[in-house]
């Protein structure tokens, strides 16, 4: 009889059962911090979350519909950078599932129908080109036609897409006046800003909120601290262009912890008549 013993294999930790966050440095389950909504048990920092999981933390199970999701990206100026803008579009596509930046649509949030729109920070740090500006301005005329509570959640760290030139500038421009059509009919437009919301998108409709949440210490302005900094030379205030640093300047009305949006959105409806 043979005395050697079989060794078992050793068995490795799977990929990304843990995570470590950024917030607190404390190692976490993944899953623990899924069913938090991607929040930390430990330090509640919110880490990102895609745009379809957004929809399905806000919106009643089931209730979504996807409007002008047949829009799709060209290559107007044919720009290319270290790689071609066509290029890109494609990879970003296989990469995020996406075809663009935003999503929109319409469903209930605690059986109230709203029309929703979202940027995503995955799909070229969910800067705003041509798609995104038409898909945001028709949301916004189909909730003024049909009298709906608007809610857009923001989430960009690139603001208007340099790959389109003036036809991403004008974007903002263009969502921004059909929200002011869209007031001036009386509607409610909820802002919701998440980390993080930079450039062009927080110098256009995210900050034209009726009523404008944030997650907490979410990234909100225009140009980043770090270029501020550089440019002017001066020491910035502690927690600077965060949504508590914001809140406090009056920027921002609430900041709102992923888990109660769901709650707090449907709140604000109901009190304003909506």
């Amino acid at each position: 009889m043979s005395t050697e013993t079989t060794k078992r294999a050793k068995r490795g930790v799977p990929e990304g059962l843990w995570k470590k966050c950024p917030g607190c440095n404390e190692t976490i389950y993944t899953k623990t911090a899924d069913e938090l909504l991607g929040c930390c048990p430990e330090c509640n920092h919110h880490f990102y979350v895609s745009g379809k999981e957004r929809i399905r933390q806000v919106l009643d199970e089931g209730t979504f519909e996807e409007w002008d999701a047949a829009l799709m990206p060209t290559d107007p100026l044919q720009f290319k950078d270290k790689k071609a803008y066509a290029d890109r579009i494609v990879s970003e596509q296989q990469r995020t599932g996406l075809n663009d930046a935003a999503i929109t649509g319409t469903g209930m949030i605690r059986a109230r129908r709203v029309a929703l729109g979202l940027t995503d920070s995955a799909f070229i740090m969910g800067s705003m080109g041509s798609v995104v500006g038409e898909r945001l301005t028709r949301l916004i005329e189909r909730a003024t036609e049909q009298n709906l509570p608007l809610i857009i959640i923001s989430g960009s760290g690139g603001g208007a897409r340099m790959h389109e030139g003036i036809l991403s500038l004008m974007q903002m421009a263009k969502v921004s006046a059909a929200l002011a059509r869209y007031d001036k009919a009386g509607g409610l437009f909820i802002s919701v800003l998440t980390n993080p919301t930079m450039g062009g998108v927080a110098a256009s409709f995210a900050s034209l909120g009726d009523v404008v949440f944030a997650e907490p210490r979410a990234l909100v302005g225009f140009a980043g601290p770090r270029t501020i900094k550089a440019t002017i030379r001066i020491e910035l205030p502690e927690g600077f262009q965060t949504s508590e640093f914001l809140l406090e300047h009056g920027y921002v009305d609430r900041i709102v912890s992923r888990d109660r949006l769901k709650s707090e959105i449907a709140r604000t409806i109901d009190y304003c008549g909506k």
